[in-house]
């Protein structure tokens, strides 16, 4: 496609989508088989659809920061909660959980609000100069280093320099209409995807990756080879060997500026089979910031390592890449290399294993990890999965055994691109093969191996690097005999891992069971760096740690040792957020999580005491008043938890607190009422109006992390009360192990502890109207409610305290979405508040028995239902949500966007 005419308008979203969305492959094929394979889980009203934009199914509804982002550099990018992070939470890296992934089809889609693509200029303008508003959020892995730098369309320029004859500098305008834009459809893969299966045998230097850091999208840009040419590169025989990729300086705290950087070969680079891009487009829309925001590299083929991000230089040199990530990132080296090794003998400095291109790999997707397969079933089941290869390497088939690789079955490929001009295969293919369900009762595991053209093989066993790079043995689904709920014999399925910090895995369970646990040989470098003689430590109180929370001084815990992290603010590689944000903490679990047994080690140069037992004791009765949050200290008396100077409060937001069970009361089959003593009959709980607390435990030595709203007053002194829906195991088969933390509460004895912390949350319900939200502060007249299940419990808290302040004008409506009657929470007290004309209630059955419902309507949550039952869309009208993701998401948000609400306007819980 020819480069566009000269724009003079000011709107990047204007001339972006001057582009056309076409491509040498059948995207029109692609596109309306994406598009109808998810009309019925993605939209109520398909035909309020904006039908000209083609690409509005590659894209799903985040709006909301993540509260996990809150306290970080990145605060101001949405992310969809569903990701699994991988490193705490900053720098942030995560992949979608593998069946999300597989869900969403041949293409991975790009979160996007929901608005019309023909929009005023006005917001055009709007959305490039404030895109923390209204910013895409990927639904796909994203890699990053560090914080995601705030970039602009309109200042972001480029500048190519080195080895050539006219040095230029691009503005992102120039890209667009100087050269001809391309768009290209490929698969992209971080070279670390699987890495986690490689930790469960003997610890990398990375942290863990499950089977889904990858995605396929559409990628629109410039070639690299044209903008090149259009500087006048010099050539191989006048010396040029490497094209060298750079992101904007000052982002990252290791190197010399604080970029990330990396090069290529000349002779790849330069090679126009291999399809390289400068992309500012991803499926049809301006990138997101996790994706490099405004532009990036993209390279077919190769590693995610190689394709910066938030690009701001392209270099022409004799010599390659010493940028520090370069260096010391995307290499494999040999097995018997450790980090002593490799720092002793410079190993980073040696070229022969630098990682560019990705190997040939297969993953099975069904059966999923945790599947309960029937075997009354009749017939066959069809194994599924997804397949790659590096280089434009054509995947030419998958093989699937069932016997521990003694035989194999062929799979039947499914494909969805036709090579390119140059015979390249550039995306991932879907396969799937019919196994009779006898033969699966007599197999242990299921296996996977892919082969490419070049007969590229992934092989049986496991070669351990130091980088844990390019994991790629067969894919393994062990399967035992188990009984489901109901008594039926069924085949239960394993995955080997799976991500992050996402306990289960027929890997992690071995790794488990074997003497010390997982990794014993290098963790016993990391125990014996650290272990020293308590006896000569000084001794500190958590609340004396407490205190160390800023730049100018940081303390933190670790395994009940206290480290003074200040000095090493500067030269921590994911930067000094990463510890800030633990300040005055325990981080033990947050950095155990993210950290190799090297860095473990490197903890006893900072070691400055440890917490003393009989001091933590004395510290574990609540303060007078607990901080809540230094934005809300000046205004006590308002924040609904009493007034009162001398009034004991129970919770500690810096620190878990246990609490007693006092009393255990069954509300109905699945349904419990859990009292909880406090620490003195005089304390109140001291947890503002609209916030929650989080619940810690143990289970299977993992630790179990969930937010609570107890349905109790903040007025009740000496416990406060949760009711909590129980979800058993084997009762849903999508989730057969059940819920954990609510599993280990219903096997809680009276007079057992849980430790709490809190008060946590954005959002304090302060009375008569008067609220804060995110550190903004408001009055409304009216308060619209969107629960679903469970989410009943935050509005609950709200209704209670405006209906109990008799001088609170505020009116409220609500919405409460079940399956059945009997999943109905409340329902009682609810009605028994709706006698109040203050207090409004609607109750919505989406499967009421024999399909009937005379109390409310049947359905699910519409525009409609909004319109007809909650209060419209003002300045003096706050919306609250809490329930399920997919509700939120793909029902509540679209349609309050559409009756008018802003984002401001609108509160998730």
């Amino acid at each position: 496609m020819p480069a566009l005419p000269a724009f003079n308008g000011d709107s990047a979203v204007d001339l972006a989508s001057r582009v056309p969305f076409t491509t040498k492959t059948n995207v029109d094929t692609v596109n309306t088989q994406y598009i109808d394979s998810n009309k019925s889980d993605k939209f109520d009203n398909i035909e309020s659809k904006q039908l000209e934009d083609a690409t509005w199914d590659l894209h799903e509804a985040v709006t909301e920061v993540d509260s996990r982002d809150a306290a970080t550099p990145d605060k101001w990018v949405p992310r969809h909660p569903r990701l699994v992070r991988l490193t705490g939470r900053h720098p942030f890296n995560c992949e979608p959980p593998l069946p999300d992934l597989m869900e969403r089809g041949f293409i991975t889609p790009t979160a996007l609000r929901k608005q019309p693509l023909c929009m005023s200029d006005r917001d055009q303008t709007q959305l490039v100069a404030h895109p923390p508003d209204s910013c895409t959020c990927p639904a796909e892995y994203v890699r990053n280093h560090g914080a995601v730098p705030k970039l602009e369309w309109d200042t972001h320029k480029i500048s190519v320099t080195g080895m050539v004859d006219k040095p230029m500098t691009f503005t992102m305008n120039d890209l667009v209409t100087k050269f001809e834009n391309v768009t290209l459809l490929c698969t992209l893969v971080c070279a670390g995807n699987r890495r986690k299966e490689q930790n469960m045998v003997m610890k990398t230097k990375g942290f863990n990756w499950g089977a889904s850091g990858t995605g396929t999208g559409w990628w629109t840009g410039v070639r690299l080879i044209d903008l090149l040419k259009h500087c006048g590169a010099h050539s191989y025989k006048q010396g040029a060997r490497h094209i060298h990729f750079n992101g904007v300086g000052k982002e990252l705290p290791q190197g010399n500026n604080g970029s990330y950087g990396t090069s290529l070969i000349y002779g790849t680079a330069m090679n126009p089979a291999n399809d390289i891009l400068v992309a500012y487009k991803h499926n049809g829309k301006l990138l997101a910031p996790d994706h490099g925001y405004p532009v990036r590299m993209i390279i077919p083929g190769g590693i995610g390592g190689r394709m910066v991000k938030w690009l701001a230089n392209i270099e022409v040199l004799a010599t390659e890449s010493e940028n520090f990530y370069h260096q010391h990132d995307n290499k494999v080296l040999p097995a018997g290399i450790d980090m002593d090794r490799a720092n002793k003998e410079d190993w980073w400095s040696k070229p022969d294993f630098v990682l560019n291109e990705l190997n040939v790999q297969s993953v099975v997707t069904a059966p999923a990890h945790d599947e309960m397969i029937p075997l009354s079933a009749q017939g066959s089941y069809t194994v599924k999965g997804f397949a790659y290869s590096g280089g434009g390497r054509k995947v030419t088939r998958v093989e699937v055994s069932l016997d521990k690789a003694k035989t194999w079955l062929i799979s039947n490929i499914i494909r969805h691109e036709e090579p390119t001009e140059h015979g390249k295969h550039w995306c991932w293919v879907f396969w799937e093969v019919q196994v009779p369900i006898l033969d699966l009762l007599r197999a242990e595991e299921v296996c996977s191996r892919a082969v490419d053209i070049s007969n590229n093989l992934q092989p049986q066993n496991m070669t351990w690097n130091l980088l844990g790079m390019l994991s790629n043995t067969f894919f393994r689904v062990k399967m035992q005999p188990k009984a489901n709920s109901a008594g039926e014999l069924c085949l239960y399925c394993e995955h080997p891992t799976k991500s992050g910090g996402e306990p289960g895995g027929w890997m992690e369970r071995e790794a488990m069971s074997r003497e010390g646990g997982m990794s014993t040989v290098v963790e016993k470098q990391a125990v014996a760096s650290t272990s020293v003689d308590t006896k000569n430590l000084k001794t500190f109180t958590l609340a004396e740690v407490e205190k160390h929370d800023s730049r100018e001084s940081v303390w933190f815990v670790h395994d009940g040792k206290v480290y003074d992290g200040t000095k090493f603010l500067k030269e921590h590689p994911g930067g000094a957020e990463s510890i800030l944000m633990v300040g005055g903490q325990d981080a033990t679990e947050e950095f155990n999580a993210i950290h190799s047994s090297k860095a473990k080690s490197m903890l006893a140069d900072y070691m400055i005491g440890q917490v003393g037992n009989a001091a933590e004791a004395q510290d574990d009765v609540a303060p007078e008043r607990a901080p809540i949050d230094k934005q809300e200290l000046n205004d006590e008396g308002k924040l609904g938890v009493g007034g009162g100077g001398h009034t004991k409060y129970a919770l500690n937001p810096k620190k878990k607190l246990p609490f007693k069970l006092k009393e255990k009361i069954s509300l109905s089959h699945n349904t419990r009422l859990f009292r909880f003593a406090l620490q003195s009959p005089e304390h109140r709980l001291g947890l503002p109006i609209g916030q929650h607390m989080f619940f810690y435990a143990k289970d299977k030595g993992e630790m179990v992390m969930r937010a609570y709203t107890p349905t109790s007053c903040d007025d009740d002194v000496g416990y406060f009360d949760l009711v909590v829906k129980v979800y058993f195991a084997n009762n849903n088969p999508a989730f057969p192990l059940g819920g954990r933390m609510t599993q280990y509460m219903e096997k809680m004895a009276v007079g057992d502890s849980i430790d709490v912390k809190g008060p946590l949350g954005h959002f304090i319900y302060k009375g008569r109207g008067l609220y804060s939200h995110s550190g903004r502060e408001g009055q409304v007249k009216q308060l619209s409610m969107i629960a679903g299940g469970t989410g009943i419990t935050p509005m609950w808290q709200v209704v209670q305290a405006v209906l109990k302040d008799k001088g609170d004008p505020t009116m409220i409506k609500l919405i409460f979405a079940n399956q059945t009657q009997e999943d109905i929470l409340l329902e009682k007290e609810l009605d028994a508040l709706a006698q109040d004309q203050r207090f409004c209630i609607h109750y919505l059955l989406s499967k009421p028995k024999d399909g009937k419902y005379d109390k409310g309507s049947v359905g699910r949550v519409s525009q409609q239902l909004i319109k007809d039952q909650l209060f419209g869309a003002s300045e003096t009208t706050l919306c609250l949500l809490c329930g399920p993701q997919g509700m939120i998401d793909q029902a509540c948000l679209p349609a309050l966007d559409q009756l008018g609400y802003s984002q401001d306007n609108i509160v998730i819980f």
